[in-house]
């Protein structure tokens, strides 16, 4: 089984300037593989990337959001990010593997494609499909309950996320020197972002479905 990650970037036609989440995103993407055959960015504000071990791709997915919540835009609000990201996972197998992303298939591609459509009737941002339909339901109320305080995250809030799920084995006084304010201001947005609660719910997320594959 393998997880397929499908995203899309919110009110990104409003900004001038593409490349202010493009870039970013591809970087980061580039940590998981290779464009097209693992990742691709189509359609202008669309992306998808595939996980091969499931059991990661929640910790991915909140690095993404953490991304595009700490970009900021030279002309506007220098608190909060004018985008956000909305995301759907799909757990399953991989029946076809093609060159490109945007053309493999499998169950995988189709719980993503299928919950990724939904996600705006529903009014949230991230939410997964997989073929354990009451793991689905746990997991979904979790993640619409932390979506309310991640899709509110300032610009600070996204720097710092961004830095604790990349490196989660340094201290609050190593990820103050690199984002340049001391160890308090890291404990106060840590409680800000609701950090312990986030980093809670992807350990839960990763133990229970250990149980399951």
């Amino acid at each position: 089984m393998i997880a397929l990650l499908t995203g899309d970037i919110i009110n990104s036609r409003g900004l001038k300037d593409q490349n202010l989440w493009i870039y970013p995103l591809k970087k980061l993407l580039g940590n998981w593989g290779q464009t097209p055959k693992q990742w691709e960015i189509f359609r202008g504000d669309s992306f998808q990337l595939e996980v091969p071990d499931p059991s990661e791709s929640l910790l991915i997915a909140l690095q993404i959001k953490a991304l595009i919540k700490s970009l900021h835009n030279p002309d506007g609000n220098k608190r909060s990010s004018p985008i956000d990201v909305r995301m759907a996972i799909g757990i399953g197998t991989k029946t076809y593997d093609a060159d490109r992303i945007s053309e493999s298939n499998g169950e995988a591609f189709v719980r993503s494609g299928e919950k990724f459509e939904q996600l705006k009737s529903e009014m949230i941002t991230l939410a997964i499909n997989s073929p354990w339909s009451e793991w689905n339901d746990e997991i979904n109320l979790y993640l619409k309950l932390a979506g309310i305080q991640m899709d509110s995250w300032s610009i600070s809030s996204g720097e710092l996320m961004s830095e604790i799920l990349s490196n989660p084995d340094r201290t609050q006084t190593q990820i103050g020197e690199i984002l340049n304010i001391n160890q308090n201001s890291v404990s106060k947005r840590y409680k800000a972002a609701h950090g312990e609660d986030i980093l809670a719910l992807e350990k839960l997320f990763r133990k229970k479905l250990s149980q399951l594959l």
